[in-house]
């Protein structure tokens, strides 16, 4: 069984040991984990993302969202002003930062952000404007969490979530300051054939943090930070099943702290990240590996969880093949090794190459 879900929705369904929130640094000793006790609600902030373009001239305003005001008027915790606005905390510095919507200033324009299509490398005509997906800080949700809680509690988180992404799109259409001293993009228009959903967001939320299996090894800040492996690189891992790169990148939670973002190193994949310690015959397979609230903000990232749902089911070949135990595989080195070589035989890199950190 492999456990690919957006939130490891199967590990409480198999009895699986699992952590959710932040650890204690009295449990783990990661420079950045929290001084108290383990907090299990202390869990990434997530994004009902939306689709949108731009035609000057034109008006797509959409109805005033129902929870409209509520979200105008929002300061999240260590914010210098509401969500809606252009000022946020810089993610590495938490110092104001001041962005804009379009090129031409000297603001981070954010809707070159997550640009899908840019009508410039197309046969013109094709498109009528660029199309940007839209999941910025301004539309973090941190007020619950989806799992663990009653379902009605989780439908109401849902549903708020998708009317901070709608309040967002309209304070951009109606009330977001402009460079030329106007106020609002009546011509940005919601793309919902983009996302094939009737309102315009995305199909589901996209969630930065999962539950996490208590694994046969867990990855900690100290096996990836900078700051604390310096020259010497990532941890190598005898048991590598891949590699990912990326910053410890952690967005506001649910118990009110703000940004992490911090350096780290090129690191790799531990098959003991994938296996739990108890339960036989399955399984993670994607960002609820054994990783803590810390190193799940660089293990989270996509491309990340392909290689990591990519191994895992390697793994599984590997092991229907050969009647063993993903366990026995790794305590085994010459089963390891020829996991590994079936790994690297389809093309999935196991170790990198000297590069410098992130």
């Amino acid at each position: 069984m492999l456990d690919a879900t957006e939130c490891g929705d199967v590990l409480p369904l198999a009895g699986v040991e699992y952590v959710t929130g932040a650890e204690s640094k009295r449990d783990t000793n990661e420079p950045h984990a929290l001084d108290g006790p383990a907090d299990p609600c202390d869990i990434q902030a997530f994004t009902h993302v939306f689709a949108m373009d731009y035609i000057e001239g034109e008006n797509h305003v959409i109805d005033k969202p129902r929870d409209y005001d509520f979200w105008r008027s929002f300061q999240p915790a260590g914010w210098p002003n509401p969500l809606l606005n252009w000022v946020s905390p810089d993610p590495k510095t938490l110092e104001p930062t001041e962005e804009t919507l379009f090129p031409g200033t000297d603001k981070y324009p954010l809707f070159i952000y997550r640009r899908i299509i840019d009508k410039t490398n197309f046969v013109p005509g094709t498109y009528k404007s660029d199309i940007t997906l839209v999941n910025w800080v301004q539309n973090d949700y941190v007020l619950g969490n989806l799992y663990d809680v009653p379902e009605g509690e989780a439908r109401r988180h849902r549903e708020q979530a998708k009317q901070l992404s709608l309040s967002l799109l309209y304070w951009l259409q109606t009330e977001a300051p402009r460079p030329d001293g106007k106020q609002g993009y009546p011509g940005l228009r919601l793309r919902p054939d983009v996302l094939g959903t009737e309102d315009g967001l995305a199909q589901a939320p996209y969630i930065r943090e999962s539950r996490r299996i208590k694994a046969e090894f867990t990855v900690l800040e100290q096996h990836v930070s900078t700051a604390v492996r310096g020259e010497q690189g990532a941890e190598v891992f005898p048991d590598s099943v891949g590699i990912g790169r990326y910053r410890i990148d952690l967005h506001p939670s649910m118990t009110g702290r703000n940004f992490l973002d911090i350096s780290s190193v090129p690191f790799q994949i531990p098959l003991g990240a994938l296996i739990p310690r108890r339960v036989d015959n399955l399984l993670a397979a994607c960002k609820n590996i054994g990783t803590t609230h810390i190193t799940n903000g660089r293990y989270r990232l996509h491309p990340v969880e392909w290689n990591i749902g990519e191994s895992a089911g390697y793994v599984a070949t590997y092991c229907l093949d050969h009647g063993v135990r993903p366990r026995d595989v790794r305590a085994n080195p010459a089963k390891l090794q020829e996991l590994q070589q079936l790994l690297t035989s389809e093309g999935v890199e196991l170790a990198w190459p000297k590069v410098g950190p992130v």
